[in-house]
């Protein structure tokens, strides 16, 4: 009974460390605590800003070097999956469109006939070639040749860029010791209009939730609120060696849960076995009678 008490007293104390290490790595509203943020995190969020009409009027260069507005994409009565990324991103950027594909191939829909898919690139230093080669990726990826037309990689300059970025909610910073930017990660579906009516968050995307919401948008209507599946894209510093401070919390978290799993597999089989050598042996049955 002794070894089954320390048991359970450390299994509750991971289980605490555990459940600190977690509520300390991601708030309930998608931010770190505020002392422990780095500068770089401050103001970073993706908000749900639904039934908002994003400006049609924005300038962008497409992947061709052509100058467009968005309401080139929203006159064709159909709805947009637009998704904010930059094209040169180390880390999640590429995990959301490489999602995205891997959802959109589940999907009945196509791109280019049911709705179409608007990338843009919130790094006004990035070019339309860089937008090319990214369309030529991801079309291939897709694997539906006939689509191309209803995929387009978008550039910009600064002011369309931090408008359009904060009429869809979403704020992120850049970090010039290192020439990349802290951001959240997901995409957003939009109706034919122009309207937010859908969020999903994250690098992986239900292809039926994503479906449903193409129906909605599709059908002028405006979804609910999501819960956020929080992800952020922090750097790796190769100079130091190290992490953000968010991916190293989350790391630590993941160390205490193994432990955790460990110390309940021990006392998984510590219990078996003092069942086992408690059960009743025939000598004991003779003494009895």
């Amino acid at each position: 009974m002794r070894n089954m008490s320390l048991v359970g007293l450390t299994l509750m104390s991971l289980m605490a460390i555990t459940g600190a290490e977690a509520q300390d790595a991601v708030r309930p509203d998608g931010g770190l605590p505020a002392a422990e943020r780095p500068p770089e995190m401050q103001d970073i969020a993706f908000e749900q800003r639904l039934n908002t009409q994003v400006p049609l009027d924005l300038a962008f260069v497409d992947e061709d070097g052509q100058a467009i507005t968005l309401a080139d994409y929203f006159n064709r009565d159909r709805p947009i999956v637009l998704v904010p990324v930059y094209y040169e991103c180390p880390m999640l950027c590429t995990q959301v469109l490489n999602g995205l594909v891997s959802a959109l191939g589940v999907v009945s829909f196509t791109v280019g006939q049911e709705f179409d898919v608007v990338v843009f690139s919130f790094d006004p230093k990035e070019t339309s070639s860089l937008a090319r080669d990214k369309k030529a990726a991801y079309v291939d990826r897709y694997a539906r040749p006939a689509s191309a037309p209803g995929w387009h990689f978008l550039t910009g300059s600064p002011a369309s860029i931090e408008r359009l970025a904060q009429e869809i909610g979403f704020r992120y910073q850049y970090d010039s010791s290192i020439d990349q930017y802290s951001h959240m990660a997901g995409i957003a579906v939009l109706t034919p209009e122009g309207y937010l009516s859908k969020y999903f968050f994250g690098i992986e995307f239900s292809p039926r939730d994503l479906r449903f919401a193409l129906i909605e948008a599709s059908a002028h209507r405006i979804g609910t609120p999501v819960d956020r599946a929080v992800m952020w894209c922090y750097h790796y510093d190769p100079s130091t060696g190290k992490y953000g401070v968010l991916t190293m919390r989350l790391v630590r978290a993941g160390g205490v849960l193994t432990l955790a799993a460990l110390a309940a597999f021990w006392l998984l089989m510590w219990q078996r076995r003092e069942r086992g050598t408690g059960e009743c042996h025939p000598s004991d049955a003779a003494s009895r009678m």
